[in-house]
């Protein structure tokens, strides 16, 4: 039996595939289950044929599947994901940004439309009207917000930040970009500076957390 090489212990012929072999094996081991010995032979014949495919794979001669089991010897093959990495945004950027739904879009939305739409067009709009527009923005913002993660101290402290950076935008921005328009819309640099405040609130409403 010593004298036997590893094909012939395990009972293949030595063009066998690897797919033979390790069926072979398998069947094998299913077969002499709990006979220490005789595992021992036919993993010992298993390997011995493993270490010989391999050599003779890096001598060029044959190709051997890359399943072949050498923990120690298999180097490990970087995926094609891992070789090209995705371009994903920050983590903390994810965790502020919201994938809305078409009503958590839609009805801020709608508000903030209808109040634009007074600011701009409605005849003789005063700054009282616009800080009253302002106000009824601010308590949609909250309530949206609101009601989407329900932290109310958070809602209000977003709304708040995008009220006063709409509004520092939109006056800043309304003294080069209001002239060229005027003859189209005329429009003041308050009328101005509300509509970027409720675009920037229904912004904040739709996509942020």
């Amino acid at each position: 039996m010593s004298d036997q090489n590893p094909y012939e212990k395990l009972g293949v012929s030595e063009d066998a595939s690897f797919d033979e072999i390790q069926d072979v094996r398998n069947r094998l081991l299913e077969q002499h289950r709990g006979d220490i010995k005789q595992l021992e032979m036919i993993e010992a014949a298993y390997d011995a044929i493993l270490m010989e495919r391999l050599r003779m794979r890096q001598e060029g001669k044959i190709k051997v599947p890359e399943r072949i089991r050498f923990p120690e010897l298999r180097v490990q093959v970087p995926s094609k994901e891992s070789s090209t990495p995705q371009k994903q945004s920050p983590a903390w950027l994810q965790r502020m940004l919201d994938q809305p739904s078409t009503a958590d879009v839609l009805l801020p939305g709608a508000w903030y439309l209808g109040l634009s739409t007074i600011s701009v067009f409605y005849p003789g709009v005063g700054d009282q009207a616009l800080q009253l527009t302002l106000v009824l923005g601010v308590g949609i913002s909250i309530y949206f917000l609101n009601r989407k993660e329900a932290k109310f101290g958070r809602s209000v402290l977003l709304t708040l930040v995008g009220l006063i950076t709409g509004l520092i935008a939109g006056g800043l921005v309304a003294t080069w970009l209001i002239p060229p328009i005027k003859q189209f819309l005329p429009l003041t640099v308050n009328q101005f500076s509300t509509l970027i405040t409720f675009i920037l609130l229904w912004l904040i409403n739709s996509f942020l957390r």
